[in-house]
């Protein structure tokens, strides 16, 4: 498979909270702990723009990770990501002190309404000059579901089926306008042109939502959208929607594997491959020697938890695991059952077990140490050798995820950054000021079709 691009995307993994997605961060000598100021998220914006990053995106949760023994206490004592701020917010304090670098944010499918998500990420695409991503999740567990009301989550694929609707809403809704429906004549006391803003009137099995949006059309046409499923179901949803996907993988085998699959699946969902961005995440520990990068290694390494590992696997696969023994396996129907099937298959795939326990699930899955993926370890030029054999054939560039703050950002910009521009593989400068100019991608048109059946039903 050749290069669909030959500049790869970089794409900044941020969370809105005490740490990075990995937990022992805030716990670095070096981390800085004013993260509930926007100074913080500015510094690592500023960073980002001038090494000319693609985008930053945060991830987010709904609830703190307190499935763990039904309980918050040690979640908030060890820092495991219990901080959560809303993170449309955040994204905007660093669109105040950028003008290119592009900004996403997570919101879920599952407790939100279409109407709403259309028109705050349509105005937040507007107040960037069209810079903005949405992450589009379905959300993960039952803590999530009584901090809106519901007793429990919705079942993993109606999770996804109710998405698909959801999709269709919000792109229906971002279609109300027209690109060139505002007039705003003074003269004539003109504002738009009636005929070219449209109303949805959608009546489906999960929504009603009927328009006009009260939102005209950014620069970039609307946000771009960013998804991150891994499972079966996953992965069709991502195929048929997502413009950049967030992807995971566990090597470079694997990568090339998942990616020649989701190439597959999108070419087969009707969509033209080279629009879509498949990005995998990746942790770089980076210096000047690799001596220097080993160390640095060796200390994050030891920043890591018991507890970190087993907060975060009950927060996403919706298990008590402190109520069962270690070494006990699973049952088939409590594997059926947990939320995050990607990981269960990740987790049965490294055991070798069809039926892991809850040993195998924390040492399989690396979840909450350096080791739940692939981490990039060394020189400059030993880190760009590894990004450039991944890159075209597992990737088209890569999500990096940070272990200090804000310095893994500060050492990949300063170190990484120069000799991938050296090689030619990055970019020297923005190519335009929308994200999906940066990215590469098309600018989406109107839905002429529905604007046409609304005339005629006029």
């Amino acid at each position: 498979m050749t290069h669909r691009s030959r500049q790869m995307s970089l794409i900044a993994f941020m969370q809105a909270q005490n740490c990075s997605n990995y937990v022992g961060s805030w716990r670095h000598p070096s981390s800085m702990s004013d993260f509930l100021t926007p100074h913080y998220f500015q510094r690592i914006a500023r960073t980002l723009e001038d090494a000319k990053f693609d985008m930053a995106f945060f991830d987010d949760r709904l609830a703190m990770p307190d499935i763990y023994g039904n309980d918050h206490r040690e979640t908030v004592a060890n820092g495991v990501r219990c901080v959560k701020l809303d993170p449309s917010t955040v994204l905007m304090t660093m669109a105040a002190v950028t003008r290119r670098l592009g900004l996403g944010a997570t919101y879920s499918t599952t407790y939100y309404q279409p109407f709403h998500v259309a028109r705050l990420f349509g105005t937040l695409d507007l107040m960037t000059g069209g810079r903005v991503a949405w992450n589009i999740v379905t959300s993960l567990n039952d803590s999530e579901a009584e901090n809106f009301g519901y007793e429990e989550h919705l079942a993993h694929d109606l999770r996804y089926d109710r998405a698909d609707e959801f999709l269709e809403v919000v792109k229906g809704h971002w279609d109300s306008w027209e690109d060139d429906a505002l007039i705003v004549d003074k003269s004539d006391g003109r504002f738009a042109d009636p005929d070219k803003v449209h109303r949805l009137d959608h009546k489906g099995r999960y929504f009603r939502s009927k328009g006009p949006l009260p939102v005209p059309r950014s620069p970039q046409g609307h946000p771009v959208l960013l998804q991150a499923g891994q499972s079966g179901r996953g992965t069709a949803f991502a195929a048929r929607w997502a413009e950049l996907v967030f992807a995971s993988y566990a090597n470079l085998e694997a990568g090339r594997k998942q990616y020649a699959s989701l190439t597959a699946a999108i070419e087969k969902a009707g969509r033209d491959p080279a629009q879509v961005k498949i990005a995998p995440a990746i942790k770089v520990i980076v210096g000047e020697t690799a001596a220097q990068a080993q160390e640095q290694l060796a200390l994050t390494e030891a920043l890591a938890k018991p507890i970190d590992a087993l907060a975060l696997l009950c927060e996403v696969l919706n298990v008590d695991f402190s109520t069962r023994p270690y070494d006990e396996p699973f049952t088939d129907e409590e594997l059926a059952a947990v939320s995050w099937h990607s990981l269960r298959d990740k987790v049965i795939e490294v055991s070798g077990k069809k039926n892991p326990s809850v040993r195998d699930f924390v040492e399989a899955s690396g979840r909450g140490t350096i080791h739940e993926g692939p981490t990039f370890a060394g020189t400059a030029k030993q880190v760009a050798d590894q990004m450039e054999e991944w890159f075209g054939t597992a990737c088209d560039g890569f999500v990096i995820s940070a272990t200090c703050v804000p310095g893994s950002y500060e050492d990949f910009a300063r170190l990484v950054v120069p000799e991938l521009q050296r090689r030619g593989l990055y970019r020297k400068e923005y190519p335009g000021s929308t994200l999906r100019e940066t990215l590469g991608i098309a600018r989406p048109t109107v839905d002429a079709r529905r604007a046409t059946a609304e005339r005629r039903r006029a």
